[in-house]
């Protein structure tokens, strides 16, 4: 009886041995990822070994290596992404806790806020992919342009925000792009939870209470996940963010439909174009296609849950904050130090 046995975990090349007549392979796991291959047969001097019996071993063998290999691989590049989540997801929060306390103190910046991180994106111009929320706006010839006025005051206290948070961040500092636009975020989480205590009577716990049952806060999923923005290196050009206090409303339609939104996102962003919210609704309701949705969002922030204002302000900040960003998805991760269990005392 002869035997020819492949075992092997690293694939290699073996010289093909002639062919037996009427030999038939016989292959069995050794392990995970070895494979023995038997060919058992009356040999004399004319019996030999088939090369298709040897090339169906061999392929066998590199199959089973490959697989085991693939598989390692995948558990190894899982756990490694588990890791990366863990860290943004623990960094992210706690940005926006420094935020939300830095906020606190200085709840005038609001509408400011929620001007400077719409007029930082809209820059986007579909036509060159140029543009859009890359916190271009922190350069000091754009921040000075008269469509920015009064919103220097939000940017430093963004730049004073972010001195701490680069103090803790071990992923590197944070994209102004990320900063000013989770800064808008906290920004209308503060007016959606200061809504609900104004219909609790300025009961502070219960008006959280309410928002934490009824409110929107597992709507910013998506929203969250778009963390990673790139900073721009220079500033925008000029010319592509209208004067909103001076603006017609038929010149705010064309600027929304300039990046894809139309006068449904026009009206629930009214608390963007200014610091006086009811004025831009006023002026936003003379037109006949933008009204019916300023008295939809009207009749929503009447109600316990906002939840049509809410939802559909959330969605278009998502979208608004991601125009022609292409998200840095390892971005703010860091190496895990390994430990040395030689220097272990057990």
């Amino acid at each position: 009886m002869g035997m020819v046995s492949f075992i092997s975990t690293v694939p290699s090349l073996v010289s093909l041995i002639p062919s037996p007549s009427g030999a038939a392979p016989k292959c069995f796991s050794h392990h995970s990822s070895t494979i023995n291959c038997k060919i058992e047969a009356e040999l004399d001097h004319e019996d030999r070994l088939s090369r298709r019996h040897v090339l169906h071993c061999f392929g066998a063998t590199i199959g089973m290596d490959l697989i085991a290999r693939s598989s390692s691989l995948s558990e190894v590049a899982s756990a490694a992404d588990l890791i990366q989540r863990r860290q943004r997801s623990e960094f992210q929060s706690k940005i926006k806790g420094t935020l939300a306390t830095a906020l606190k103190g200085n709840p005038e910046l609001i509408p400011s806020l929620l001007t400077l991180a719409l007029n930082d994106a809209i820059t986007y111009d579909k036509a060159t992919k140029s543009g859009g929320p890359n916190g271009s706006i922190r350069f000091s010839s754009e921040i000075s342009r008269p469509e920015n006025k009064n919103l220097a005051a939000a940017l430093n206290f963004l730049e004073e925000a972010k001195k701490e948070i680069d103090s803790y961040s071990k992923g590197g500092p944070i994209s102004y792009a990320d900063l000013i636009h989770f800064g808008a975020q906290i920004a209308v989480k503060s007016t959606f939870l200061s809504s609900a205590i104004r219909k609790c009577g300025g009961n502070e716990e219960k008006g959280t209470l309410l928002y934490s049952a009824y409110g929107s806060s597992g709507q910013w999923g998506l929203f969250d996940k778009q963390f990673g923005r790139l900073d721009a290196e220079q500033p925008d050009p000029e010319g592509r963010v209208p004067q909103w206090d001076k603006s017609s409303v038929l010149e705010m339609k064309n600027k929304f439909s300039a990046i894809g939104f139309g006068p449904r996102q026009l009206a629930v962003m009214s608390a963007f174009l200014g610091p006086d919210q009811p004025a831009t609704e006023a002026l936003l309701a003379s037109d006949p296609e933008v009204l019916p949705w300023i008295q939809k969002y009207q009749r929503s922030r009447e109600t316990v849950s906002q939840t049509d204002y809410e939802v559909d302000l959330i969605t278009t900040m998502t979208k608004l904050s991601s125009l022609g960003q292409q998200i840095n998805y390892e971005a703010y991760s860091y190496p895990v130090q390994k430990v040395d269990f030689s220097k272990l005392k057990l």
